[in-house]
């Protein structure tokens, strides 16, 4: 695989995702409709899906692919594979927030090696590069060229007063139970895959997620964070959280920064 070039195929295809997504989205109105699992999905998600896949399959034809619209399709034997999820955040979009974003995953035997999220109404895109290190790039982006990055690393904590970032959509009284555990400075929430990110940057030392999740919805962010030297656990024992499960379905999790007290 050769990441320099797989790294600029993603943040293209994710630039022109987001382009079909923010076409729709700037329509007075567009349809919703709910998937088996009762889960909003919308024309926006079918655009963007076909973008990426078409992309990911005629440069990597050999690398199986899964993303969230076909995986009902897919029974997954591999390892190493591209796990995506063209529009992360669907219930933001449908209720106009702009904290959705399009996340698209390389998985090398079980571990996100490499992924992108580009929130497209915010102007914000977050990339692994060829080296494991993640950036984030400042626009206007030119989807040939690559502008301006800036090292992401994430920060130091300071157990007696943590920033913590939780869901906007899902969030439950069991997170508010959890993150009661700890001393916390602030609180922000974001949508989507955003809240890796805001580990990733700095923003945000902590993210528990006490909810269902599939993995299309974190590899990329999930990459993102480990670039910038943060980690994702599972919250019943705090072993790393692997990638290729049956049914792709994730545990409950915890993102963090390095440094954080773990409760």
């Amino acid at each position: 695989m050769d990441f320099a070039q797989l790294t600029q195929l993603a943040r293209k295809l994710a630039l022109e995702a987001g382009d079909r997504i923010m076409e729709i989205y700037g329509r007075p109105d567009f349809e919703v409709r709910a998937k088996g699992d009762a889960s909003p999905v919308t024309e926006a998600d079918e655009a963007a899906d076909a973008v990426i896949s078409a992309g990911l399959r005629a440069a990597f034809p050999e690398v199986p692919l899964i993303t969230e619209e076909q995986a009902a399709s897919h029974a997954l034997t591999a390892r190493t594979f591209f796990i995506v999820d063209p529009l992360d955040g669907t219930k933001e979009f449908v209720q106009r927030r702009g904290d959705f974003t399009v996340n698209i995953a390389y998985v090398q035997e079980g571990v996100p090696t490499l992924g992108v999220v580009y929130a497209p109404a915010k102007d914000r895109l977050f990339y692994t590069r060829a080296d494991g290190a993640s950036v984030e790039e400042t626009g206007p982006f030119d989807k040939e060229r690559p502008g301006p990055t800036r090292v992401l690393r994430v920060a130091v904590p300071d157990n007696e007063a943590l920033m913590v970032v939780a869901s906007k959509s899902h969030r439950d009284q069991a997170t508010d139970d959890y993150i009661s555990r700890y001393a916390v400075r602030d609180m922000t929430s974001a949508g989507s895959s955003l809240k890796f990110c805001l580990v990733a940057t700095g923003e945000a030392d902590l993210y528990p997620r006490l909810g269902r999740t599939m993995e299309w919805d974190t590899a990329a962010g999930d990459a993102v964070l480990r670039g910038a030297g943060g980690r994702v656990v599972r919250f019943d024992d705090h072993t790393v959280l692997g990638y290729g499960k049956p049914g792709w379905d994730n545990p409950f999790f915890i993102a963090f920064a390095p440094g954080v007290a773990l409760k």
